[in-house]
């Protein structure tokens, strides 16, 4: 995407923005957006000349990074802190640059729409604003810090653990992802708007959004910016919360990739109630980074029977293509699937994933369910399109790979959460999932 024109948008935005007295529209109770998928025909980032077996193979091999950089950030001791960098900037290792879902946000009075990264890894919410170039040559002529600068003395940059203080007395802040990639601004104030999708469309406004206004970025971010949706303090979900009486709750209902041409939803406040028949839910535990949404998983099943009995934490996330589970959960289920499926085996392509079959000409596969067995007794079923996706014409492979010493955290990717209602309660400490057909609520 060129970042020139909408960052220029927004520049002229910001310099007319006033304090208008926005507020969250009048008996909203919650709204709900599209949540794009990069590979999708309403991303900027789809390519038409790639089949969608081809966007599968692309997927499979973008997690890798991801999952290191959460395995990386979880390792880091202070990681749920902001901690100072070498300037005296602060720095906070979170996830990875990589991403798999795109969102709307107006900023601003009147509002300049930008389209970034939607992250539920991350809590930083930010914007390329500043007039400067990424570490990749990508010149922009942005905002520069026309939006409202937060004072060092204020709550936010107080929440920033060791923030810094410019020679314009602005909170300065430098924000670190596990990959090492950054972003450097000032941490700013806005009205943020949002187009809700749902049955009457209207326009929610948010007043004193806090956000970085990044005047420098590390890393090829490829959007306008991101918004962190995690667990932290400075995430949408939480500030939403903290503004309006939506509370931190959100959900999403992700369509399966066969549907190219719908977008999944992501809803707040109340749409963001998992209410389908069967939902069910689960803890959220401690984590390593406050970040990261963190459930146990039990067991798995196949077919009724259980095949792996093992408690381990598994961190639920968007941005990550495949499902990464510990080998002692992992081996078992790829036995059984082995002993249960007929299909001819095929070769992995670039020897990416472990268990493939050759599907060519079939109608039919004959892949079991799969149920994962969550803390507090939820039990969620995988049907054929959460665990296996083909990769190339004909060849369909398992979307389950192992962790290992490079990425030794357990994950459950958007793969295995298609067609699942997946909703996220900070307040009730729960993450609830319901069978659902999310073309059905999509906003396309």
């Amino acid at each position: 995407m060129d970042a020139t024109m909408p960052s220029l948008l927004l520049l002229f935005a910001l310099l007319l923005a006033g304090r208008r007295g926005c507020t969250a529209a009048s008996g909203a109770s919650g709204f709900s957006v599209e949540f794009i998928h990069r590979d999708s025909a309403r991303s900027p980032f789809h390519d038409p000349a790639l089949p969608s077996h081809g966007r599968m193979l692309a997927a499979a091999r973008r997690p890798t990074a991801r999952a290191e950089a959460l395995a990386r950030s979880g390792l880091v001791a202070d990681a749920p802190r902001a901690a100072p960098g070498p300037d005296g900037d602060v720095v906070s290792k979170v996830i990875a640059r990589s991403f798999e879902y795109l969102m709307a946000v107006s900023v601003g009075t009147p509002p300049t729409r930008m389209l970034a990264i939607a992250d539920t890894g991350s809590d930083l919410v930010w914007f390329k604003c500043g007039n400067g170039s990424d570490d990749d040559g990508d010149r922009r002529t942005t905002a520069d810090g026309a939006a409202a600068p937060a004072p060092p003395a204020s709550a936010a940059c107080g929440a920033l653990n060791q923030a810094s203080c410019d020679a314009a007395s602005n909170c300065r802040y430098q924000y670190s992802y596990g990959d090492g990639s950054r972003t450097i601004g000032l941490l700013s104030t806005e009205t943020f708007s949002f187009d809700d999708g749902g049955a009457a469309a209207r326009r929610v406004s948010v007043p004193h959004v806090n956000f970085g206004c990044s005047t420098y970025t590390a890393g090829a971010f490829r959007s306008d910016g991101r918004v962190g949706l995690g667990g932290g303090a400075f995430s949408l979900v939480s500030q939403l919360g903290a503004a309006t009486s939506f509370g931190r709750r959100f959900s999403y209902c992700l369509v399966p990739s066969s549907a190219a041409n719908s977008s999944s939803t992501l809803s707040f406040g109340a749409n963001a109630n998992v209410s389908e028949p069967g939902a069910a839910a689960t803890p959220l535990v401690p984590s390593d980074v406050e970040a990261y949404y963190t459930v146990v998983l039990e067991s798995v099943e196949i077919g009724g029977r259980t095949v792996a009995a093992q408690r381990s934490r598994i961190i639920v996330d968007s941005g990550t293509t495949l499902t990464y589970l510990d080998q002692a959960l992992l081996r078992p289920l790829v036995e059984e699937l082995e002993r249960r499926v007929t299909l001819p085996r095929a070769q992995s392509p670039e020897k990416l994933l472990e268990l493939c079959y050759d599907v060519s000409g079939r109608r039919e596969w004959g892949i079991p369910d799969v149920t994962l067995r969550f803390g507090g007794g939820a039990a969620v079923t995988l049907r054929a399109e959460n665990t296996f996706m083909v990769v190339e014409v004909g060849t369909l492979c398992l979307a389950v790979v192992p962790v290992s010493e490079a990425e030794p955290v357990s994950i459950l990717g958007n793969v295995a959460q298609q067609n699942l209602h997946v909703g996220y309660d900070l307040d009730a400490r729960t993450v609830t999932f319901a069978a659902a057909d999310c073309t059905r609520s999509s906003p396309s």
